[in-house]
């Protein structure tokens, strides 16, 4: 009873990382971010409500399972604590692009949470192999979007 416990903190400390971020993004959208330039591959923006939600959703089953795996102790308290990096800079990155419109701060601030990612993607690897393949996608995604805000930052 525990474990499913532990995952539904997960699942709740994800949701509401997902769902500020997603309050702060929401107001900008239809003025600000409609009317910028943006590179030929932006996806249609329907892609981003559905990848993010399932994103965000592997990251709390990533976590568990390494809580799981090791709980919050030795050699998983650095993946956790990595964990937490990731998801206060993945909502840094919505207050900086978003919240402020500063592209060009959100780019530099994307690149230290892509490293925070493939940091924990390597140490929840190091404790349960599927915790880390859940964060494959998830860099893949923010590696896309590193491009992406990178090609918003140029054209405006």
């Amino acid at each position: 009873m525990r474990s499913v416990t532990v995952l539904g903190a997960f699942v709740i400390v994800c949701g509401a990382v997902l769902l500020v971020g997603g309050a702060i993004t929401a107001p900008a959208i239809p003025v600000w971010y409609a009317a910028l330039a943006k590179p030929a591959f932006n996806p249609a923006p329907w892609v981003f409500s559905v990848v993010w939600p399932v994103l965000f959703l592997a990251m709390a089953v990533a976590g568990w399972l390494v809580w799981r795996r090791a709980g919050h102790v030795g050699r998983a308290r650095g993946g956790l604590a990595l964990f937490a990096i990731q998801l206060a800079l993945n909502l840094l990155w919505s207050a900086l692009f978003f919240g402020l419109k500063a592209a060009g701060a959100a780019l530099i601030e994307i690149v230290f949470l892509w490293l925070a990612i493939a940091a924990t993607l390597i140490a929840f690897w190091r404790i349960d192999r599927v915790a880390g393949l859940l964060f494959v996608p998830y860099l893949a995604w923010v590696s896309f979007a590193v491009a992406l805000n990178a090609g918003i930052w140029r054209l405006n």
